[in-house]
């Protein structure tokens, strides 16, 4: 028997990576980010059948992300009571709300939908990474780095099933309520794989009040904040506007949907690598990598044309996207006794910054146009690079 296999035989079960119920949870977050992702290649279609300014357009974002506000509340909750069979049902009803977009008549029923998508994934966020990570053992940033493989593969996946649907169907949504049937197969499968996980602390983590948690979290989160914040330009530019930048630039819906998903394709592979590599190189070195390398990519990126955006997309991927479960460990490690509180805080201080940066890149787009808009957003993700030496280091 190999040395590794005897090594991880002995541990006691709380601190072995359990990977069939690690990508279990990998694979809903995979489905579930799938129907999530639809928004941003659906955009372009909305700005033309709604006549909506690039600006209106970015804010149906903000109505997705709204939600994520409840998420430390949601965490609070989750180290006290079991959340595993809401997390369980998030598949279905974010795949229900996402897939009835295509045949919203309004711009407020988009909102609508958008609102209950966001609480679904909101709930999804706050607690399923926390119980993956209980589930990793002493591995938490493979743990997070296989969660984050699900994500981009659901981020991936999304673009693609809107692109194959605007090639059988072209400019026409009416049918896009049959998309849903996948979320609601997605939820019994998890039903069926985790109903026995057990989706709280056990009781040998003693949980401690929310204040003092935000306190210990303290140095964590103020740098962590600045860092977010230099991200959340070049993330949302990407993540977001993407198939509107490559439409503007000429491209077809579908291949400008396709685009989103080569970035998101090779964030799968550097999600996974990015996890575990920083398990073993360090949570900051694997930071510095990234808010040194993307932004030169994106500037190459814009300055390049035609197919080859193509591998200058992988690469912004793979290098880009490499560091969500760097932090998510960073953040997990901080407050070990309250790790869905203090994933839940992360989660929503992320998602309300980046709610923010969506609106304020849109506005930048219609003001100087999508190039100069990209150019800037790389050039403010370099100044996250300051703030790296104020990370706390690694507790071992």
């Amino acid at each position: 028997m190999p040395a590794e296999a005897t090594a991880t035989s002995q541990l006691p079960e709380s601190e072995e990576f359990q990977t069939d119920r690690v990508a279990t949870i990998s694979a809903g977050h995979a489905v579930h980010d799938t129907y999530t992702a639809f928004l941003p290649p659906l955009l372009p279609a909305f700005i033309e059948s709604m006549s909506l300014t690039k600006t209106g357009a970015g804010a149906l974002t903000v109505f997705q992300q709204a939600p994520s506000l409840i998420q430390p509340f949601i965490g609070y909750v989750a180290d006290r009571v079991s959340l595993r069979y809401l997390v369980i049902l998030t598949p279905a009803v974010s795949a229900t709300a996402m897939s009835l977009l295509g045949v919203a008549p309004s711009y407020a029923v988009l909102a609508m939908m958008l609102l209950v998508a966001g609480l679904s994934s909101a709930t999804l966020h706050a607690v399923a990474p926390v119980i993956a990570g209980r589930l990793s053992g002493t591995r938490l940033g493979r743990g997070m780095g296989f969660w984050m493989v699900g994500g981009e593969l659901g981020r991936t996946l999304g673009p693609l099933a809107i692109a194959a649907y605007f090639a059988l169907s072209p400019d026409d949504l009416s049918h896009s309520p049959w998309l849903m049937i996948a979320g609601w197969l997605a939820t019994l499968l998890l039903f069926a794989r985790l109903r026995d996980v057990e989706g709280r602390p056990p009781r040998s983590e003693q949980g401690v009040p929310w204040r003092q948690v935000l306190r210990i979290m303290g140095p964590l989160l103020i740098p962590l904040s600045g860092i977010i914040l230099a991200r959340s330009f070049m993330s949302s530019a990407l993540t977001t506007y993407l198939p509107t930048f490559l439409t503007e630039e000429g491209a077809e819906l579908w291949l400008a949907g396709i685009s989103l998903s080569v970035l998101e394709a090779a964030g799968v592979v550097g999600a996974l690598l990015g996890g575990s590599l920083s398990d073993r190189l360090g949570r900051r070195v694997v930071l510095l990598v990234s808010l040194l390398a993307t932004p030169v990519l994106m500037l190459l990126f814009i300055v390049a044309s035609g197919w080859l955006r193509f591998p200058l997309l992988l690469a912004m991927g793979f290098v880009g996207l490499s560091v969500t479960p760097v932090i998510m460990a960073l953040v997990q490690e901080s407050c070990p006794e309250n790790r869905a509180l203090a994933n839940g805080t992360y989660m929503s201080l992320s998602f309300l910054i980046r709610s923010g940066v969506v609106v304020l890149v849109g506005a930048m787009a219609d003001a100087w146009g999508m190039r100069l808009s990209f150019a800037a957003c790389a050039l403010i993700q370099l100044l996250g690079l300051p703030l790296l030496p104020l990370l706390p280091k690694r507790k071992r």
